[in-house]
Order: C-alpha cells, then structure tokens, then sequence
C-alpha cells in the first residue's frame, strides 16, 4: 500500500477531491498542515510511514521550503522543488522557457524606474506588469501610456517588499477574448478550458467564465515541452493565442487548481494525478531498492 502525504494549509475543493481519489487508488493518506510543520536543520522529522509527498499549501512560501526540507530528509515529492521553485517565480519561468525555445509573450525584467520605463517604451504601450510572485491575477497593472507607467512605478517604489522593486513587463497580447489554462500530468496534455472574460484578466478566479478547449496536437506539444522547460510533474499551463505568432506560454502553475474544469472538460483531473503520485511513489521505491 503506498502512502502519501498531503500537505495543506486549509482543505479545500481541491484537496477533498484529491483525498478522495487517492483513497480510491488504495493508498493511505494522512494530512499534513503546514503551520505545524517544525524543522531542525540536523534532524528530519517526516510525516510517520509516508512513501511520498504532495504539497497542497496555499502559501508558496511555506509549500516551497517545505518541499526543499522534506527532500532533503528523503522523501519524494510532487512536485519536486526544482519544478516548483521555478514556477513560483515568474523571471525564473520566463527564463527556463526562453532556454528550452518555448514561445512566449515578449518580455523585460528591469531593476530601477529609469529602465522600467525604458523597457516599456521599447515594448510599447499597452504593457502589462505583474508580480515576480502572485497567482490568481492579483496586482497585476495594464499601463496604457507614460503617465500611468510613472504612477505605477512611483506606487511599487513606496511598497516595502524587495520583490516589488523588480519589475517584470510583458506586452499586451491581444488575445481573442480569452485564454487557455491547459493541465499537464507527467508526460501528457490530459484537459484544457478556455477562460472567457470580457476583462482582460481572464482568470476564473477573477470571474472568467470555463469552457472545454479541445487539446490539439500543437497544444500538446507546446505544453509538454513547456512542462519539459521547468522539470516536469504536475502542472497547470496558461497560454495566449495570438494571432500572427499562434500558441504563447504566459506562465506554469505548481499547485494547480481545477475544481472548475473537471465537469467542463469531462476529465477526472483528482484521479489522474492521483495515479500519478502512486506511481511516483512506486518508482521512488523501487529506485531505493535496486539503486
């Protein structure tokens, strides 16, 4: 019997669904709240009898120490830190994908308000600055011309986080009224919705409405190759559709949610993970084994 352990802050949708289909794989789970969690640099306290981890936790902070501490005591994860350390940070994304020749939109990262502003003029308005670390669409700025860009920029140099002063830009792509969030397990696209909004955010959790986005060839190999770029596992994948350059990766989520695309894509999304972290776990095993 393998057994796992979940690694949450809070329950919600998403972990009951994966409890649940993890006990239906046979496995064993026992939940592990990450404000629990102590750590001594010379001791390894694991979770008692797990064979592997999945890290839930709502807070990237604590999810991405965590799942360094826990490797380093020996204990598999999914993600792995490596997959996860890269998707929490959108620059380290932006980069894994440009080696990895991965289109996306075009991009500047910038250090001071002086270049800020230059790389903006250099993409051209509208841009848009985001977050180095954020999810559900939050804080992210359409700046349609130089006096927005200044009051932008004057805003992000008062704010205390050191991340703040690190300005990520990305050009407007003009999308056709939606994006598409595409759900990669190991080696295979295994779902797809488009996100309809007229926002120009169009995260669901910002109100985008889901619909099923048939996962095509091309769609299939951008993703897995995007899934490649940053060390594989459990991911979900957003993309832009432009209309002269076609599919763009916008950016890779380690801790995937899919409570609302499970009924639109018709794709048990918790059962497919789930045996994916078994057979992780198996292989971790039989690697101790043999190896």
């Amino acid at each position: 019997m393998t057994r796992v352990a979940l690694l949450v802050s809070r329950i919600r949708v998403e972990e009951k669904l994966l409890l649940r289909a993890l006990e239906e794989t046979g496995a064993e789970v026992q939940l592990v709240r990450d404000g629990d969690l102590v750590f001594g640099p010379d001791e390894a306290r694991l979770p008692a009898r797990a064979d592997i981890l999945v890290e839930r936790s709502v807070s990237t902070a604590r999810g991405l120490y965590a799942l360094r501490l826990f490797e380093q005591a020996g204990l598999p994860t999914v993600n792995r830190y490596a997959t996860a350390s890269v998707c929490a940070d959108k620059i380290l994304t932006t980069s894994a994908l440009q080696e990895a020749g991965v289109a996306q939109p075009r991009t500047r990262v910038a250090f001071d308000r002086a270049s800020a502003l230059a790389a903006m003029e250099e993409l051209g308005y509208p841009v848009v600055m985001k977050p180095v670390v954020g999810s559900w669409g939050r804080l992210l700025a359409r700046i349609n011309d130089r006096d927005a860009a200044e009051a932008v920029l004057e805003h992000r140099q008062v704010l205390g986080g050191y991340q703040h002063h690190i300005y990520y830009i990305q050009e407007l792509v003009q999308k056709p009224g939606r994006d598409i969030r595409a759900f990669v397990v190991g080696d295979e696209t295994i779902a797809a919705i488009y996100r309809t909004s007229a926002h120009w955010i169009t995260n669901t959790a910002r109100g985008g409405r889901a619909s099923n986005c048939p996962v095509t060839p091309e769609l299939n190999d951008i993703c897995l190759n995007a899934a490649r770029a940053v060390g594989g596992g459990v991911l979900a994948i957003d993309l832009f559709e432009d209309p002269d350059r076609g599919l763009l990766v916008n950016e890779i989520n380690h801790t995937m949610e899919f409570r609302n695309s499970i009924d639109t894509t018709g794709v048990n999304i918790p059962a497919v993970v789930a045996r994916y972290v078994v057979a992780q776990a198996e292989l971790a095993t039989n690697s101790q084994k043999f190896g």
